[in-house]
Order: C-alpha cells, then structure tokens, then sequence
C-alpha cells in the first residue's frame, strides 16, 4: 500500500507516519480541524460495501474496535491468525499489528471504529501510561479470549451493536449538522461502555518492567529526556529496553514518550491559551519550532490550526 490518504466516513484520514525495521508500515490519524476524531468503516463484500484495509502487515497509533456482525475468514492480530465469529469484538490498541487480506473478509460483514482518545471528552485529557486502567478503554487492556478475539457480544445484545454503529455512520456522514461532535461523543462512549461491560472483571497485569517503564516516563517527560535517558535511567541499554518493550507493547519506547507528550500538549492547546513557546518547554520539546514539526507530522495540522477548531467546536455547543 502507498502512504495515499485512506478517507472514510467521519473526520479522519490514514496516512503513513513511520515504517518500522521490519517494513511493517504504521498509520497515524489526520483529523480535519474541529471534526470529530471518528472513523467508521463497514466491510460487507456481499452487499458491494468494501471498506477494504491495507493488504499488507500494518499498524496504527490510533485505537481501533472491531464489532463482527457476521463472520467469515480470519485475520492475523499481532502475528497470530485469528478467527473472525459471529459476535467478536476486537479491541485494537496502538500498535498492534494487522494482516488483513481480501479473502480473509469474504462472506463476513464486519465494522470498525477508529478512534483517538480526544473523541470522547472524558478520555481526552488520560495519560496513554494509564488507558490500562480507565474504565471506558477496559478491553483494550484485557487478555484476547481462547478463540482470539477480545469479547463476545451476547446473542440478544448484537441487533443493539449494529444499531448504534449505524447511528454512528449516520452521523460522520454528515459533519456539518449541528452537535454531530457530540451526537458522536455520545454514540462512541456508549459503544465503549458496551465493550467494557464485556472485558473480564480484572484487567490483565501490567508487565512489571513496562510498568517501571511508564512511571519514568510519566515523572520525567516534561523535561527534555530522551529514550537513551528512560533506559540509563532504569539500567538498561537503549537498544535493549527499546526491544523489549516493542516486543511487550507493540509500541517503542519513544513512541510512548511521544504519546505521553502530545497528550499534555492538546490539553495545553484546548485548555490555555499559552503560547507555543511555554507549551514546548513544559512538555519536553525543544522550542516552539520544533513542537510546530512535531505536531503536524502526527496530526497533519498545526498546533495552533488545531487549538481553533477546539475552540470553534466550543463555540458551537
């Protein structure tokens, strides 16, 4: 696949941010300013409606849920194939490698939601160190079940998923309506919730190392620090801890310190009006300059481009 824009229904676009060692490509997400951060896509090959992903190994920096209203074929999660049944959900985190090939959708009907945490207000302003643990993002966290998937939606349950996911697309399809950011808002926290409600009680165990990972990186990354800096920190090559926690994540070590950052620095934007200067150095960047780089290579806008749509969306409530 090419770094083309991928669009589909609501304010979002896949373009390639990275290629990783190994070619697997990673996606980020490119919202239009003041849309929500939402996509929606439906694949039902029978129906004519291919919302066909990449036909290679891929991986995103946003989340994804997966709802299979009908099954049919299999898909490979992170290295694994994984069958895709009547009823699957499938929680995405970032990262997470996907291999998902024509004939593996065939005679299934499937949806998927992409998403970043800023589409839902409650989420907006969480630490990605601690999605683990916010109730909403539950099954994100949980073990995947014996047949690969992260839940089951109960029989009964499955007319109320395809329901509200058809209310979603309603929705993205039309941006410009009057509260479509919060209609939407709405819709996904209530599929969220309807996900969580299906993740196993306790969520898996944080991997003592990566734990230690996060906390460094949670007390540090408002200083200038860099992935060398967390590793020495913790007594650790940076080659070493790099690999490990790619292996134990999906995501690197600087892929986190990075999302932890531009976290603060949305909050910074959609919440103070300090200029891009004070944004930066409180949130481990160099400069304004480069936090400017920085921000619109992983959100194809600039910061202060972005702090006006947050307002204007404001505005309109």
């Amino acid at each position: 696949m090419t770094s083309a824009p991928d669009r589909h229904p609501g304010g979002f676009r896949n373009r390639l941010r990275t290629v990783r060692p190994d070619g697997t490509p990673v996606y980020r997400h490119a919202a239009a300013p003041g849309s929500p951060p939402v996509c929606l896509g439906r694949n039902d090959l029978e129906e004519g409606l291919p919302h066909q992903p990449p036909g290679q190994p891929h991986a995103h920096d946003f989340l994804v849920l997966v709802y299979v209203e009908r099954g049919g074929g299999t898909v490979g999660m992170g290295g694994s194939p994984t069958p895709l049944r009547d009823g699957d959900v499938h929680a995405v985190p970032p990262g997470r490698t996907i291999d998902v090939g024509r004939a593996a959708l065939d005679h299934g009907r499937s949806w998927s939601v992409s998403f970043t945490p800023d589409a839902v207000p409650s989420l907006a302003s969480v630490s990605p160190l601690a999605w683990a643990h916010h109730p909403l993002l539950a099954l994100f966290a949980a073990e995947p079940t014996p047949g690969g998937a992260s839940a089951r939606v109960p029989e009964a349950e499955r007319p109320s998923w395809t329901a509200w996911l058809t209310e979603l697309a309603d929705e993205l399809a039309s941006p410009e309506r009057v509260g479509t950011r919060e209609a939407v808002a709405a819709l996904l926290t209530r599929l969220l919730v309807g996900a969580a409600r299906l993740a196993p009680s306790a969520p898996a165990p944080l991997d003592p190392l990566v734990g230690r990972v996060f906390e460094q990186i949670e007390a540090t990354y408002r200083d200038p620090v860099s992935a060398g800096d967390v590793a020495r920190a913790l007594g650790y090559t940076p080659g070493h801890l790099t690999t490990v926690v790619r292996e134990r994540t999906d995501r690197t070590l600087l892929d986190w310190i990075t999302e932890r950052r531009m976290t603060e620095v949305r909050r910074l934007l959609r919440e103070t009006d300090l200029p891009l200067g004070v944004v930066a150095a409180r949130t481990g960047l160099r400069d304004a300059t480069y936090l400017v780089r920085r921000f619109k290579a992983r959100y194809g806008v600039t910061p202060e481009r972005w702090r006006r749509g947050e307002r204007a969306r404001t505005a309109r409530r």
